[in-house]
């Protein structure tokens, strides 16, 4: 299976995984992805893949669930529920940050088959996670008042695609200039750095058309938890 089919997939089962949570938890569900997104992304950020002939990150699907995630409560809930989510992402990457580098401080036995790879993951976290903290909040912010300030101004629900994509559109934008550089730069050469710039914001966009429908989808939806 092409990396290419695979992804789609890959966005296909994401997003359902977030309306099922949403289905089953209500409100709760959604901010309980938030979290799991923004860790896994931040992992799955360190393995990178060939996309569409460029150079690609994995973890852009799963992030830009986050702001799918934000945009659903900004859309059925209000404002402060999406920037209540936007905190606790940023809880749990910090938090996330300051156990696993406590975790890899324990020296292992001679038993032990975990350390390299851990290393391998969590030992890139740091970098990876300090522009992410940064990105995550600025962008996330942004998303939040933007959708705000375009459903003020349309407030019916047929520009809810406009709501959805230009929010993110603007928001992924920032968030994409400040994270890869902080991540990137002197890891990577320099054309791969702007490879990985250009095919993440790319991406992002792609995942942002994609969302649009099951956002439609989100607001039908009646939680088994109200």
């Amino acid at each position: 299976m092409s990396n290419e089919l695979l992804w789609f997939i890959f966005a296909i089962v994401n997003f359902l995984l977030l309306m099922g949570l949403y289905k089953l938890f209500g409100k709760t569900g959604i901010f309980v992805w938030v979290g799991i997104a923004t860790l896994l992304a931040n992992i799955q950020v360190t393995k990178n893949i060939s996309l569409f002939g460029i150079n690609a990150t994995l973890g852009n699907i799963m992030y830009g669930t986050i702001f799918l995630a934000t945009d659903a409560l900004n859309e059925i809930f209000d404002k402060k529920a999406a920037k209540k989510a936007v905190y606790l992402g940023f809880y749990v990457l910090l938090s996330s940050l300051i156990v696993m580098q406590l975790a890899l401080t324990f020296i292992p036995n001679e038993n032990d088959i975990s350390q390299t790879a851990l290393e391998t993951i969590f030992g890139f976290l740091p970098r990876i996670a300090l522009g992410s903290l940064i990105a995550f909040f600025i962008s996330q912010q942004l998303d939040v008042n933007l959708f705000q300030k375009i459903k003020h101004k349309w407030p019916s629900d047929k520009w809810l695609w406009v709501r959805n994509n230009g929010s993110t559109f603007i928001s992924q934008f920032v968030d994409s200039i400040i994270f890869v550089p902080i991540a990137f730069l002197g890891v990577y050469d320099l054309t791969v750095v702007i490879e990985i710039f250009i095919s993440t914001y790319v991406i992002k966009l792609v995942v942002a058309f994609l969302d649009t429908p099951f956002l439609y989808l989100m607001k039908k939806i009646k939680p088994l938890d109200n």
